[in-house]
C-alpha cells in the first residue's frame, strides 16, 4: 500500500507542471488561437517546439513574442500582443511550449 502511494505521488509530481502550464495557457486565452497538436489561427504548440528545438535563445524569444506579439514567422497572420500575460507567466508558457514533443 505504501509503495502504491509513493508511486502515485511521484506520478503526480511528474505531471503537475505540464497540467499547470496547460491551465495557464487556458487562463491567458492562448487556446483561442493555438492548440497543442493542431494548427488553428496560429501554429500548434508542438510545431513551435519542433521549429525551435535546437535554438538556445528560443525561450527568451518566445516569451517576448507572447507579451509583445510578432509576425512573419508562421505566415501573414500576426500574433497580437498579450498585455494580460506578465513576464513570469510568459517565461513559464514559453518553457512549457518548448518542452512539448
Amino acid at each position: 500500500m505504501r509503495q502504491a502511494l509513493i508511486t502515485l505521488a511521484l506520478a503526480a509530481a511528474c505531471c503537475t507542471p505540464a497540467l499547470a502550464s496547460l491551465d495557464l495557457a487556458k487562463a491567458k486565452n492562448c487556446l483561442g488561437c493555438h492548440a497543442v497538436d493542431s494548427k488553428l489561427v496560429g501554429p500548434a504548440f508542438k510545431d513551435v517546439a519542433e521549429k525551435y528545438r535546437d535554438d538556445k535563445g528560443a525561450a527568451a524569444q518566445l516569451a517576448l513574442k507572447i507579451r509583445k506579439g510578432g509576425s512573419g514567422v508562421w505566415g501573414p497572420m500576426a500574433m497580437p500582443a498579450n498585455a494580460q500575460v506578465n513576464e513570469a507567466d510568459s517565461k513559464k508558457l514559453a518553457a512549457w511550449v518548448l518542452s512539448l514533443k
